[in-house]
């Protein structure tokens, strides 16, 4: 099963290598990895998607990752209501005569050309991965030069429904 799992740490050198070693080593199998600062100075969201059957290793790891140094918080946000985004840019095969067409297939996904040559198109498009894959999967006939994807950034919504908590639950805290 796929979770995400953030980690809010503190921005020093070494910690994503630090943070994506321990995964390694417990054989966990990293999907995405978005990292970017906070709104606070010196502090960064890493956001991870890895594939975990054992509820077990995840609890595990989410213990391993919260006791390194960096490590201010680790959280599992797969079961709450969360705010999950991805970026993806798009370099298609593009003729004068397909423009306006890949132009139409990209517009219900609120995507945007962002650069035009003599041969080709540069798209962007940001929502669930599902999304993208979508958008990937039309623009696929007229030829994919390149793909860009920055992977899942994500975070809880505004109010979190309140959960009876169980003792398994209340250790990933």
């Amino acid at each position: 099963m796929k979770r995400i799992i953030t980690a809010v740490v503190q921005n020093r050198s070494g910690v994503l290598n630090r943070l994506t070693g321990l995964l390694q080593k417990r054989q966990f199998n990293i999907e995405s990895i978005s990292v970017g600062r906070t709104e606070t100075d010196g502090i960064s969201r890493m956001t991870f998607v890895v594939d975990v059957a054992d509820f077990r290793k995840l609890e595990q790891l989410t213990k391993q990752l919260n006791k390194q140094i960096d490590v201010i918080k680790v959280s599992d946000l797969t079961e709450q209501a969360v705010v999950a985004r991805e970026l993806a840019l798009i370099k298609v095969v593009c003729t004068p005569q397909h423009r306006m067409e890949i132009q139409g297939i990209i517009e219900p996904f609120r995507a945007d050309v962002i650069d035009v040559s003599r041969d080709s198109l540069s798209i962007q498009v940001t929502g669930k991965p599902e999304k993208i894959e979508a958008v990937i999967d039309l623009l696929r006939p007229y030829g994919i030069k390149d793909i860009a994807r920055t992977g899942i950034t994500a975070f809880t919504r505004g109010h979190q429904p309140q959960v009876a908590e169980s003792p398994t639950f209340s250790l990933l805290k």
